[in-house]
């Protein structure tokens, strides 16, 4: 794909709480694209910054506690970071929307799912009543709910959470955005609801051009949705690859941990688990953040972070190993 089909550019986006136990780094210096019709996976332990991520490209990061400090979200040539928040109230929905977690907590109890998905249409556009009602049957038939004008008076409470993350859905895509972050979506799903919803993504993807970042910690959904993956801790991307890349050639010793913590089928030796605990966001060490679990870790992993290292084409990840001065850095070690 051509730099043309970039719809949105994130760059050196640092994003930070402040509190009394100091500077909290949610997101420290991320950056990564995505194309017209692309799913890009984020994967990652709890607490590693993949929902402030979302939430920072939302212009929706908690208040008054945190904001983004530095760095560009461009979408569609914008920079939305220079965006007032009553410009990010036009701008998501339109062009960026987001398929939150739970459809339980997302959706609210006391409102008809008629007028919720109504709702989305209603503040981006101008229309008569008639028109939008039309418009949200249409938007939850699109979705694959069934007789869509009897649910349209169905309160969230009558429908399963299938069908509760449908209309999620379906309000997500109602004025056509160009981008939708989708949180761990199918969490809440058993696992035949979960095969459904992301056949439904890549459907409704397949007609519109959509582009996803899908947030997740399954490696299976991330093989069967995503192109390409980020890889991300304590903060930061530590390794960028395409799909199959990423599972055949991890680099970084994270996603190789990641990689091993996954059960096999065959497999009935102990389960692999990563020893020791992320880093506190409030108190980062120097050198590269893994290093204290790593079980390749040299002096100068802890002395400075590392950059971004090329592994292969289109492939790329944040380790000292991947230097060209590391075997010499070993060698001197050992002696």
């Amino acid at each position: 794909m051509s730099n043309n089909d970039v719809v949105l550019q994130v760059n050196d986006l640092h994003t930070y709480f402040f509190n009394r136990r100091g500077i909290t780094k949610a997101v420290d210096g991320i950056s990564f694209t995505l194309r017209e019709g692309e799913t890009l996976g984020i994967v990652g332990e709890s607490g590693c910054g993949k929902t402030m991520t979302a939430l920072s490209l939302l212009g929706l990061v908690p208040q008054p506690g945190a904001r983004i400090v530095s760095g560009e979200i461009i979408l569609d040539g914008e920079d939305l970071v220079q965006k007032s928040k009553q410009e990010m109230r036009e701008i998501r929905g339109r062009k960026i929307s987001m398929i939150l977690q739970d459809p339980q907590t997302s959706l609210n109890p006391v409102f008809s799912i008629g007028n919720q998905v109504i709702e989305a249409f209603a503040i981006n556009e101008k229309g008569n009543r008639k028109a939008m009602i039309n418009r949200a049957v249409e938007a939850l038939r699109n979705v694959r709910v069934a007789a869509p004008e009897t649910r349209m008076k169905d309160y969230p409470h009558q429908m399963s959470g299938g069908m509760k993350q449908r209309v999620i859905g379906a309000i997500s895509i109602a004025s056509s955005p160009k981008v939708i972050i989708a949180d761990e979506p199918t969490t809440a799903l058993d696992v035949t609801i979960q095969l459904q919803y992301l056949r439904l993504l890549k459907e409704i993807q397949s007609e519109t051009g959509l582009a996803i970042i899908f947030i997740t910690h399954d490696f299976g959904i991330v093989a069967r949705m995503c192109d390409r993956v980020a890889v991300m801790y304590a903060g930061r991307i530590v390794e960028t690859a395409d799909v199959r890349t990423l599972f055949n050639k991890p680099v970084h010793p994270y996603t190789q941990a990641l990689m091993a913590s996954v059960p096999q089928m065959d497999r009935t030796d102990r389960l692999f688990a990563i020893d020791g605990q992320p880093p506190a966001l409030w108190d980062l060490p120097e050198g590269c953040r893994f290093a204290e679990r790593c079980s390749h870790a040299r002096p100068h992993c802890h002395q400075e972070y590392p950059g971004m290292f090329q592994a292969g084409d289109d492939h790329h990840a944040s380790c000292w190993m991947l230097d060209e001065s590391w075997s010499n850095t070993e060698q001197e070690v050992t002696a």
